[in-house]
């Protein structure tokens, strides 16, 4: 029962938190779930260790175009469902290529773990990377489509302002407004006084 609660507070303190976190900052929808679905695929690359150096790169390459602290979490989120989906994409990527079929031993583990990988081992490494870039774009399509209308759900609610960067103006930015247009006041007096 204690690993239990360790669990949930693991949990809470990694996933739960920093998604309200982004959702409280009134991110746009559609960058949301642009964000997640590239931090979703990328997070399925069936070479462990590599997702967070490839959502790093990605993050990089489009820049605005993408929400980084979402990608690194479904990144995150992904990490389980990578581990079960290797081994279908290593038989999809046999499948695809009509390559024979891999067997997975513990000997098999054991080469690619000392380093003492054959040809076969690559090989059965080059299937599974070929069965990720196969279904890459339907697995992005398919996380975008049915992360965007949870996205404009969840900003609705948990967001503290709208969605769009331009807000309403609070009374006091507009009298801030007012007296830096009636002669840009040098001296901070004057503006206190303006302001009061």
């Amino acid at each position: 029962m204690a690993n239990l609660g360790l669990v949930i507070s693991w949990f809470n303190k990694k996933i739960v938190e920093p998604l309200l976190e982004i959702l409280r900052r009134g991110a746009e929808p559609k960058l949301l779930a642009f964000s997640a679905s590239v931090g979703f695929t990328i997070g399925l690359f069936p070479i462990c260790g590599t997702t967070v150096i490839l959502s790093g790169l990605a993050i990089a390459s489009l820049g605005s175009h993408c929400h980084a602290p979402t990608v690194m979490l479904i990144n995150l989120i992904a990490t389980p469902v990578e581990l079960s989906l290797m081994v279908p994409f290593l038989r999809f990527g046999e499948y695809v290529t009509g390559g024979p079929h891999f067997p997975l031993t513990s000997d098999a583990l054991k080469k690619v773990l000392t380093l003492q990988a054959s040809q076969e081992v690559l090989l059965s490494i080059a299937h599974a990377l070929l069965g990720w870039l196969v279904a890459a774009p339907f697995i992005f399509a398919a996380v975008y489509i049915l992360s965007l209308p949870l996205f404009k759900v969840l900003v609705h609610k948990f967001s503290k302002g709208p969605s769009s960067p331009k807000r309403p103006l609070s009374p006091s930015d507009v009298r801030l407004k007012i007296c830096l247009q009636e002669g840009g006041q040098d001296d901070m007096d004057e503006l206190e006084e303006c302001l009061l």
